[in-house]
């Protein structure tokens, strides 16, 4: 079976509990939304035929199993529908035969996308939020509840802490089994009723109403106030900009297609477009906008990049948008213009420029490296696996550097990267944008959402500060200077192409540092693989310093570039027999195994990372782990701050800094223990470092500040632990960076029913998220998708 969750924003279900009004309109809308589905299920899904599957047939009957549910698994309020696709379909041939479920799952965005709209745009659903005195905000919640939804998220967490700890226990009680359904549903009601007294066995619909009415009114009593109606200011669909909704739409597919290398189907683009129809205000019945969106979908479509020569169907990933092209071709010419022509050191010309450079612990390839930053070719790619010393390399060539009179400036995507580099190397180090920002770079968003760099001339005022900028003054360049990238990996590729202008207009040469397999940027991939074509010199460093275990710092390598599937098993299969593969038969047990690691570890007086697939499973866990803090007497409520989306701090709690303040001298990315909470400010000590301490204050928190015992692949990255625990749905690099941060222990939870499944899950996430790095390799996945995909049967007159 496929699953589509038809799932809203908790604001609804708190409306809805609040208004049995609005409950009846919001399951109306639902109503509506799950047709609306099932329409599209049916028309647009296919099954297969002919040799290999290559002929679409259309659909004509499909199964659907709809269950509805008032509450989360935790028992707090959540409604939301789950429509169960039953993955045999009957074809217009008559043939009953499964669904090609490439389709479905590509479909899935669209699925989403009409959800969106939905909740936005349907006059039904508006009119009764009105009514009642409710708008939404630019997230789609409920502008009135939202304040509501954290604190009522933190109670869920204590309920799925209370929900873990007794399946764990359960099972250590039944010799390690699972717990049947009707098990579960016990240990559910038990999760709920700790900590609430005066609890009946069984849940009881009304009373379970008025005490999460009474739960919401002492989070706030304005919250069940009535609240006096308000009008309606909607936009007319006539009136809608079509081009900007266009550019709109194109911008939606190319942010969501960064995972498959700037590839984006027609699906993606129809999907973008319902999206920017759902924001702009307009409230209508959803019939009246199906020729909107088939205009937008066509003038967004006429815009964009073909990779494949034939027309696709709609599924298929063969469109790149044309900005995204530019800038690949871009950076690759101006690659070719930095890569001017010198030489690397010889490795006795290194010996005498850096003679207290403790050389003799290099490996050859790091000597090779070091010899080529400290040259002066215009271009150096360094590459290698973690854990191959990249920074005892980099000390080294900047020895060597300064004896020659030239400059090392270390610049990173965070500042966080570029202060570690800074403090174990020795020389100046600065983020990227802060870099580009002192010589007069500015980015922001054009009126359709996408990414616009300018640059400052000098005497010129900045629009932002209102100050005559001019020219730098905090990192003056000088000919033959070098500018070290590291984590060049996460440099996304129109921040380089920014990077290398400057590069080659200051007549300085690069290095990018980094490794293609660990965190990929948050945007568009690539720029060091085209780094590593154009370079003068490219070095790999082939050797593992990090783990004490050589056997496993060689697993490593082959995990960090698994190649097919056969490969990708045996890796797994190691790691299995090694000990490092926690086996868990469903999410709950893995959330659960990866608390109890963080408790295990704690109590050892070491520190672990924890990497999750998701930020909404990271935010789960965090939540979880900070009551159970609070559950055990680590941490006290009676004195709490407030960080980014209402999440509560407590003074012990391990938390991460999100944004760069000079003021205060955090970095994004920073981990911190809170040390102290005043009205004014909070008191923090870093987690790798009791000698450095900051104090940001309370609005500061508010904005940028979150809980940081588990985190996703992006906030790990360049982190060295005690030990690691990698959560299940990973990708590749998340797998890869996960299990090369622990000293002293790596392990992968695995959500499998058998050891075998578990070794294939494994092999999957190795092949996961694979980068697509240049042009032609995006122009290859999509004719190699194109050649799978099935396609319409040619008629016969």
């Amino acid at each position: 079976m496929l699953d589509g969750t038809l799932n809203h924003p908790k604001s609804y279900s708190i409306a809805a509990l609040l208004h049995p009004e609005l409950a009846a309109e919001f399951e109306a809308l639902q109503d509506r939304l799950r047709d609306r589905i099932l329409c599209i299920w049916q028309t647009e899904l296919n099954a297969r035929r002919g040799h290999g599957g290559l002929i679409r047939e259309a659909i004509t009957r499909i199964e659907v199993v709809e269950l509805q549910h008032r509450r989360s698994r935790a028992l707090d309020p959540h409604i939301h529908r789950h429509l169960w696709l039953n993955i045999k379909a009957l074809g217009a041939d008559g043939k009953w035969s499964n669904l090609d479920s490439r389709v479905a799952m590509k479909l899935h965005t669209v699925v989403n996308a009409e959800g969106e709209l939905a909740a936005r745009t349907d006059p039904a659903w508006i009119d009764a939020l009105a009514r009642h005195g409710y708008t939404l905000d630019l997230n789609g919640e409920i502008a009135e509840l939202a304040g509501a939804v954290r604190p009522v998220s933190r109670r869920s967490a204590q309920i799925e802490g209370n929900r873990a700890r007794l399946i764990a226990e359960w099972s250590a009680a039944h010799g390690g089994s699972a717990p049947s359904v009707e098990v579960l549903h016990q240990i559910d009601r038990r999760a709920w009723a700790v900590s609430r007294p005066n609890k009946p066995a069984d849940l009881d619909e009304a009373w379970w109403e008025a005490r999460v009415r009474d739960e919401i009114a002492a989070i706030d009593p304005s919250l069940i106030a009535t609240r006096a109606p308000i009008p309606l200011a909607a936009t007319d669909p006539p009136a809608l900009d079509l081009d900007l909704l266009a550019a709109q739409a194109v911008i939606d597919a190319d942010e969501r297609s960064t995972s498959c290398g700037g590839r984006f189907s027609i699906f993606d683009i129809r999907a973008g477009a319902i999206r920017a129809l759902s924001r702009t205000g307009v409230v209508a019945e959803r019939d009246r906008f199906d020729g909107v969106i088939a205009e937008v979908t066509e003038r967004a479509m006429r815009s964009v990049f073909r990779l494949v020569a034939d027309d696709p169907p709609a599924h298929v990933k063969a469109f790149m948008a044309t900005e995204t092209v530019r800038a690949k071709v871009r950076l690759a010419g101006c690659l070719d213009v930095l890569a001017q022509p010198g030489r690397s050191l010889l490795p006795e010309e290194l010996r005498r420029l850096a003679p207290n450079a403790h050389l003799s612990t290099l490996d050859a390839s790091q000597g090779v490296a070091a010899c080529a930053i400290a040259g002066t070719d215009g271009l150096v790619t360094v590459t290698g696996p973690a854990g191959a010393g990249k920074t005892t390399m980099l000390r080294a060539a900047f020895t060597a550097l300064a004896s020659q009179r030239r400059r090392m400036l270390v610049v990173a995507p965070t500042r966080k990267a570029a202060s570690v580099a800074s403090r174990e190397v020795g020389a100046a180090a600065s983020s990227i944008h802060a870099l580009l920002t002192d010589h007069g770079y500015r980015w922001g968003t054009d009126e359709a959402g996408a990414k616009v760099w300018t640059r400052l001339r000098v005497g010129e005022v900045d629009a932002i500060t209102g100050a005559v900028y001019g020219g730098p003054s905090q990192y003056m360049l000088r000919s033959r200077d070098r500018i070290v990238v590291d984590e060049a990996g996460m440099v996304d590729l129109r921040t380089a192409n920014v990077l290398v202008e400057l590069a080659i207009e200051q007549g300085v040469g690069l290095a990018f540092v980094g490794d293609t397999h660990q965190a990929l940027p948050v945007g568009h991939a690539g720029a060091m693989g085209s780094a590593i074509r154009h370079a003068n010199a490219a070095i790999e460093l082939d050797t593992v310093h990090r783990f004490r275990d050589p056997d496993y710092a060689a697993l490593t390598l082959r995990l960090r570039d698994a190649g097919d599937r056969e490969r990708a098993l045996v890796v797994a299969g190691e790691l299995a027999e090694r000990g490092l593969v926690a086996r868990v038969d469903h999410h709950d047990a893995a959330r659960g195994r990866m608390i109890d690691a963080y408790f295990e570890w704690h109590e050892r007086g070491k520190r672990v990372t924890l990497v999750s697939g998701t930020n909404a499973e990271a935010d789960a866990i965090n939540d979880a782990i900070q009551q159970r803090r609070v559950d055990q007497g680590e941490l006290d409520v009676r004195v709490a701050a407030w960080g980014m989306g209402q999440q509560r701090i407590l003074v012990g709690d391990t938390v991460q800094t999100r944004r760069n303040d000079r003021l205060t001298g955090v970095e994004n990315r920073a981990q911190w223990i809170v040390r102290g909470i005043r009205d004014e400010y909070l008191s923090l000590v870093s987690v790798s470092d009791s000698g450095e301490v900051a104090r940001v204050s309370t609005e500061y928190a508010r904005e940028h500040l979150q809980l940081a015992y588990a985190s996703t692949v992006h906030g790990v990255q360049g982190d060295t632990a005690d030990a690691s625990v990698v959560g299940p749905d990973v990708d590749a690099a998340g797998l890869y960076v996960g299990l090369t941060r622990g000293r002293l222990s790596n392990v992968a939870t695995v959500v499998a029913r058998t050891d075998a499944a578990a070794r294939e899950c494994l092999a999957e996430s190795m092949q996961r998220g694979t980068p697509e790095l240049t042009l032609q390799d995006a122009v290859s996945a999509a004719q190699a998708e194109l050649r799978r995909a099935a396609r319409k049967r040619e008629r016969r007159w």
